[in-house]
């Protein structure tokens, strides 16, 4: 009995301890939770609350009902997306142009930073930087307008196939040439700014370490591949488990402006999908449930690559 009160005594005492210390933290750092709370509100508002609406992925959602009123279907909707003749052209299409994104799209960043590194000239790595990021600042509509006149038959790419004795090419008219473009595009315009993460991680590296290694006799590429690579581990593997994350994630609003009904048979993507069906078509429990299929599979990409990063380099998200 006389354990059980002290256990209790010292399980309050504990408690009071813990809530002295979080009032004692908030009195000291006031002024800094004060300029996180717009970041709370924002992920509150715009990113935990949407997901009480979730639920209509399970429901036959009438907007008349609401989301409570509406009535519950189970996987309905899930089972007639996995069993749609357009699942297998989604699904495909989606994770082919995000595989060559990656397989392309994420070593050139980290290439372009290096190089950078190494150039000597202040000048001149500050003008690289600057036309490397300006894409990134074009908006969207923007940009797709430029890949569309760049890919006509007398724009700039096809004038300098021309040139060169070759035939120009409908890219945006050939399903086969739609997702290395819609890469290639996508490249160009993040590609400088991506960069500048490892740009960041290799300011940190100590120069005493490349004095050292120029002693020892090594070369630039001796010093790349010994002191640079290994610095900019860390920071590849977690980018690298981000992106896998976003595995199906592919942007609805590029795919709109840039395909047409001669290309759906590449370019048609479970962004473009879910817009159509939940804008134009107003099913709305289905076109959630096809999203929240896609969210699940980019958690699990993210989990199991975290994991795998974790047991090979030892460094991860979490």
């Amino acid at each position: 009995m006389l354990k059980a009160v002290s256990g209790n005594a010292v399980q309050t005492t504990s408690k009071k301890n813990i809530a002295q210390r979080i009032k004692k933290d908030l009195r000291k750092n006031k002024t800094y939770y004060i300029m996180l709370l717009p970041l709370i509100l924002f992920y509150l508002i715009f990113h935990y609350y949407p997901m009480y609406g979730a639920q209509i992925a399970f429901k036959d959602f009438s907007v008349g009902k609401g989301i409570i009123g509406s009535p519950w279907v189970g996987l309905k909707h899930f089972e007639s997306f996995f069993n749609s003749i357009y699942f297998t052209r989604l699904l495909g299409n989606t994770l082919v142009i995000n595989l060559m994104d990656i397989v392309f799209g994420f070593p050139l960043p980290i290439i372009l930073a290096i190089l950078l590194n190494e150039v000597r000239c202040s000048a001149y790595r500050r003008t690289i930087q600057t036309v490397t990021y300006l894409p990134h600042f074009i908006s969207t509509v923007v940009l797709c307008s430029m890949v569309k006149e760049f890919t006509t038959r007398t724009g700039l790419i096809n004038v300098v196939i021309t040139m060169f004795g070759g035939e120009p090419i409908l890219f945006l008219q050939q399903p086969e040439w739609y997702q290395p473009m819609f890469v290639a595009s996508g490249i160009w315009s993040e590609c400088g700014w991506s960069s500048i993460i490892y740009m960041a991680a290799l300011s940190a590296i100590d120069t005493e370490q490349y004095e050292a290694a120029r002693i020892d006799g090594a070369n630039r590429l001796q010093q790349m591949w010994n002191i640079t690579l290994p610095a900019l581990l860390p920071t590849i593997v977690i980018m690298l488990i981000i992106r896998c994350g976003k595995i199906m994630n592919v942007g609805a609003e590029k795919t709109l402006l840039l395909y047409n009904p001669a290309t759906y048979k590449t370019a048609d993507v479970i962004a473009s999908y879910v817009y159509r069906k939940g804008i134009l078509d107003a099913d709305y429990s289905f076109s959630t449930a096809v999203g929240l299929f896609n969210s699940v599979i980019n958690f699990i990409m993210l989990l199991s690559v975290n994991k795998i990063s974790n047991k090979l380099t030892g460094s991860g998200l979490f």
